[in-house]
């Protein structure tokens, strides 16, 4: 079992740092030639890189170094003169979270000791001097231009992630050659213990949610900035994969809505790959409270009159390790994170599926879908859940402590037992790695993405029903062995289009038609990538709710019915499905 887990660890590294970094653009010989991009801010002189196709300014500081005394603090608007700024480079990334130090798990000790090598640290350049912004355009852009801006916000369960794990280099290149230009801007923000630590202390200091608040930022930095760019601030649309999906609806819903920045709005369109809303309790509830006083007795505070200042006074590395000691995304508790948005009462005032009822929103155009089989990926760690009972004690204890025993058994009886009804779907007796995988694959993949899709639309239906929204559902890795289409594999299909097949092409063809006229099926004066036309229509999910499958050679409708036992039990007990 050791060899096999040592396998899929490796499998699970290689998805957190390499499927999304994607090699920049070779330079052309002629470009060292080329004087290097520059562009003229109030608050210094920005000096990017050129290349084929793009010109890229990467690590901008759009906010004061959360360090120090500023460590788990909202953020600080950078607005001092920082001179000539080199953003050729690569940026720092925010402290990263990845596996839970300490633990008794294998997979999580092999994650644990990988990422703590020395080429990986080195590689990654970690620090939490991270406030940073990314600006990709195409080659030529000026000032004048007024493109359409695409603001990326990654994924990583809101504990892993940074801003160079994504060039968006080759979708830039892609939509020129579409005939739909924009420009690519990424936005570094404070993830695990640094961005989203919970508990009493933290609620009553003002420093919940950092994370959204510096995603909130960058977005203003845009904002004031991105016309110096070649970019339109008025035609902004932030999207957003997994943790970055359900990040894109908290910017929706953050301050009940009101996502207007000086009498203007931040964005007007939105992409949500892997995620919508995550129904949780307050900053204050007692599994975020359990959290900080684990992290603040691995720190050494818990003596410290002040527990937060402690933590903020620790050294680093010591700060780090306190943060990290908790379970991780990829471990035994999965999807059930340690650190998360909670609602706080003013940032976010409300748990998002209440905001959500009550039209506390900012309902703009969106794109929503998911993978076929979400659950797998973080499935791999439960190798000791093999019945029905201990499924339903895992549930029970892990993720939904509010609901009875009652409630739990009734949302595993509307899933099969049997092999063929498992994820990844459609794969008869195939990829059982232990006795009840694919079920329990299954749940978690619906209750945290697919089936919550399917409940947030129709809330958002009810509520504006004026607002159109696209809705899809990937199936172009089919076979992969185990994952199926896994959680995560549209970066490789959407972000990179490493495989040209139709899939990427469609995909990027559709969301750069969403991004220059906030319609996918808007294909005027535009090709994809190799210059054929989107040969479907997409249709508004409100219209008879089917989604786009996506295939690797073709496209289909489906409707929006599957597992509809499933989708019914969640709906019934929503109150008791908060994290």
């Amino acid at each position: 079992m050791k060899g096999f887990s040592a396998a899929l660890a490796a499998s699970c590294l290689a998805f957190i740092t390499g499927v999304a970094a994607a090699p920049p653009q070779p330079p052309s010989p002629v470009l060292g030639k080329r004087a290097a991009p520059t562009v003229t801010l109030a608050t210094g002189k920005i000096v990017g890189a050129s290349r084929l196709a793009t010109e890229a300014f990467n690590g901008i500081p759009y906010a004061l170094p959360p360090t120090g005394d500023r460590r788990l603090r909202a953020p600080v608007r950078l607005t001092s003169n920082i001179g000539t700024y080199d953003a050729s480079g690569i940026p720092n990334a925010c402290p990263q979270f990845v596996a839970q130090k300490g633990t008794s798990n294998f997979l999580s000790q092999v994650l644990d000791t990988v990422i703590s090598l020395p080429f990986f640290q080195d590689a990654l350049q970690v620090s939490e001097d991270c406030l940073t912004i990314n600006v990709i355009r195409p080659a030529g852009t000026t000032a004048g231009s007024k493109l359409p801006v695409l603001f990326w916000i990654f994924g990583g369960g809101f504990e892993l992630g940074w801003t160079s794990m994504y060039d968006g280099g080759p979708l830039v290149a892609n939509a020129v050659d579409m005939g739909k230009p924009y420009i690519f801007v990424a936005v570094n923000y404070r993830v695990g213990g640094f961005g989203f630590l919970a508990g009493k202390e933290v609620l009553k200091d003002g420093a919940s949610n950092l994370g959204l608040l510096d995603q909130r930022m960058g977005l203003e930095w845009v904002a004031d900035n991105i016309a110096a760019f070649g970019g339109d601030p008025d035609k902004v649309t932030i999207w957003g994969e997994s943790a970055g999906a359900i990040s894109v609806f908290n910017q929706m819903a953050l301050y009940d809505g009101d996502n207007s920045y000086k009498g203007k709005k931040l964005f007007r369109g939105g992409i949500m790959n892997s995620g919508s809303i995550i129904p949780a309790d307050p900053v204050d509830c007692p599994k975020g409270q359990a959290v900080y006083d684990a992290v603040v007795a691995k720190g050494g505070c818990s003596s410290a009159p002040d527990t937060l200042a402690c933590l903020r006074a620790l050294p680093y590395d010591k700060y780090l390790a306190a943060a990290n000691s908790v379970p991780a995304i990829l471990s035994y508790t999965s999807v059930a994170l340690s650190y998360l948005p909670r609602p706080d009462g003013k940032v976010l005032t409300a748990s998002p599926d209440v905001l959500v009822k009550n039209k506390k929103y900012a309902a703009v155009p969106m794109i929503i879908g998911d993978q076929e089989d979400e659950g797998t990926l973080f499935s791999l760690f439960q190798t000791n859940i093999t019945t029905t009972a201990k499924l339903v004690s895992y549930l029970s204890t892990v993720f939904f402590n509010k609901a009875t025993d009652s409630q739990v058994k009734a949302l595993v009886a509307t899933y099969d037992d049997s092999l063929i009804y498992g994820s990844p779907f459609n794969t008869g007796l195939f990829n059982e790695i232990y006795p009840g995988f694919k079920r329990i694959a299954a749940i978690l993949g619906d209750l945290v993405f697919t089936l919550t899709r399917r409940v947030f639309l129709n809330e958002a239906l009810i509520a504006n029903p004026s607002v159109p929204a696209w809705s899809y559902l990937s199936s172009y890795d089919f076979g992969t062995p185990i994952l199926g289409t896994f959680h995560g594999s549209d970066l490789l299909q959407v972000f990179y289009g490493l495989l040209p097949n139709y899939a990427s092409k469609s995909i990027q063809s559709f969301y750069a038609n969403f991004v220059t006229n906030l319609d996918p099926n808007d294909s005027s004066g535009g090709t994809n990538a190799k210059g054929s036309k989107v040969d479907i229509t997409w249709p508004k999910w409100a219209a008879n709710k089917q989604l786009l499958q996506f295939y690797n050679n073709r496209a289909s409708l489906l409707k929006d019915d599957f597992r509809q036992l499933s989708y019914n039990w969640i709906t019934g007990n929503a109150d008791a499905l908060y994290v």
